[in-house]
């Protein structure tokens, strides 16, 4: 009989001690808690930089004048224009663009391209618009709604019409605002005896003395170069003692 010898081990052969079980590598897991935490802080980051973006460019709509505005002028669509501004805690003393302020009177002048704060609508005396007719070659050309104007009655229709005039010119409405214009024309028809209506505001109380002080005479219209000109309110009537109620020198009339 013969015996079978058993084949000896590689570490028998070689004299190495046994190494360790190798163990079986586990598959990544797709709820890793790293993983998930490196998503939390991505998103975490993103969040917080478009929170710091946004309230950089924090702008709110408000309303601005789209051209000189004087006291007293009631506001219309075309005097309005919406402008997005960054104003943080004092949006709410400006007029935003839901807010709709049309038919309302400025206390106060205000500028091209200002902001228009609400304390600008703190209401004034009553007033009433009155229409003047001036003949055109009395008008400015370039008299435009809002702005601020005197007006003054001559003499009688003669008065004016040569550079130097003798008669009476009385100032009846000061640093009144224009509220309208109507029946200018600028093509070929126009003429400096076209008459040109222009409205504008005065206190109702004195609203029948400006009436009584042009006595039918033609009238002319000077315009403040600025609406901030300081008054004791729109269209004031001035009186004798005020120096402006009478001049001895007319303007001089249209030339062309």
């Amino acid at each position: 009989m013969t015996a079978v010898r058993p084949a000896p081990s590689p570490t028998a052969a070689t004299g190495l001690p046994a190494g360790p079980t190798p163990r079986r590598v586990r598959p990544p897991r797709w709820l890793d808690l790293r993983l998930l935490l490196g998503v939390l802080l991505v998103l975490g980051s993103v969040l917080l930089g478009a929170r710091v973006v946004g309230a950089a460019d924090a702008t709110v709509p408000v309303w601005a004048a789209a051209g000189d505005l004087a006291a007293g002028t009631e506001l219309d669509g075309d005097d309005l224009v919406a402008v997005d501004v960054r104003l943080d805690d004092a949006a709410d003393a400006y007029l935003s663009t839901g807010t709709r302020p049309e038919g309302r009177t400025l206390g106060r002048a205000v500028r091209a391209g200002e902001l228009i704060p609400g304390s600008a609508l703190e209401e004034p005396a009553e007033l009433v618009q009155v229409a003047l007719p001036v003949q055109a070659g009395y008008v400015p050309p370039g008299l435009q709604r809002g702005e601020l104007v005197d007006v003054y009655a001559v003499a009688d229709p003669a008065v004016g019409a040569t550079t130097v005039t003798g008669g009476e010119v009385t100032l009846v409405v000061e640093r009144a605002p224009v509220q309208a214009l109507s029946g200018r024309t600028d093509g070929v028809l126009s003429t400096p005896t076209t008459t040109v209506q222009v409205v504008v505001s005065v206190a109702a109380d004195e609203a029948a003395d400006v009436l009584a002080a042009i006595g039918g005479r033609p009238l002319v219209v000077v315009v403040h170069t600025s609406v901030d000109a300081g008054s004791e309110g729109p269209g004031r009537v001035p009186s004798a003692s005020s120096g402006g109620a009478s001049a001895t020198t007319s303007p001089a009339g249209p030339t062309g």
